[in-house]
């Protein structure tokens, strides 16, 4: 019996790599994905947050490595540093490529206004652009009570119209379900020159709601990652409106 339970708990680390502690899941490439049908969260709004902000070693490092070099450097009062213009540049956007069970396809994002509807198809909704990494960051909302509508949803975030700094990010998105504990997946990997980053896979498989990490970075847009999963939309180059902005 308890080696039969051995293999069952071993089997449910698949999904499970939560932390009791902070009450979250962390997706990582060795527990991958989660099922929300299994954790009785595969109902209501599903609330999907993609925040970030500048690492401290960016700020620091250089002041740091002076230190070194020069000791008593230490002993002169501080100067004041201002925001680099690096720091200022990068903006984050969330965004979703989404496919429904009749085949619909389509893009929910801030470029281009394609907001998406919660309450109808794509049954995806973006709220905000937030530009500089605030604590609210960007949201999406899934309404899983349609999840018979939807068969696949990929989260991604790209840098808009600036140079690429996903190394110098601490990005991070979470999914916070209508039960059970959030889901967290950290674009921690250092690609300094990527551009996007297919983030999650959300899948209705078999009537069972599976969300999958892929933190995929490529160097081109949307239209690489249409190309990557095989999504099949036309892309052109679009702008964000000063409202969007």
């Amino acid at each position: 019996m308890g080696f039969l339970d051995g293999l069952w708990r071993g089997r449910e680390s698949e999904f499970d790599s939560g932390s009791a502690a902070t009450n979250s899941i962390q997706l990582t490439k060795r527990h991958s994905q989660v099922s929300l049908t299994k954790q009785g969260a595969a109902t209501g709004n599903l609330r999907i947050n993609l925040s970030w902000r500048m690492r401290t070693s960016d700020i620091m490092g250089s002041q740091r490595e002076s230190l070194l070099r020069h000791p008593f450097k230490a002993l002169k009062p501080p100067e004041v540093v201002g925001h680099s213009q690096s720091m200022v540049n990068v903006d984050l956007d969330l965004g979703c490529l989404y496919e429904l069970q009749d085949g619909t396809r389509g893009v929910v994002q801030p470029l281009g206004g394609f907001l998406g509807d919660v309450n109808g198809p794509p049954y995806v909704k973006l709220s905000g652009d937030d530009r500089f990494g605030s604590a609210s960051g960007e949201t999406i909302y899934v309404n899983l009570d349609h999840k018979d509508a939807i068969k696949r949803l990929l989260l991604f975030a790209y840098i808009y119209d600036q140079t690429p700094a996903f190394d110098r990010t601490h990005a991070i998105v979470t999914l916070y379900p209508s039960n059970g504990p959030r889901i967290e997946i950290g674009l921690d990997e250092r690609h300094p020159q990527a551009r996007s980053c297919a983030v999650v896979m959300i899948e209705n498989i078999k009537d069972e709601i599976f969300v999958r990490r892929e933190v995929k970075f490529v160097y081109g847009f949307q239209g690489e990652l249409d190309r990557l999963y095989g999504w099949g939309l036309q892309w052109g180059r679009g702008h964000k409106s000063k409202a969007e902005r």
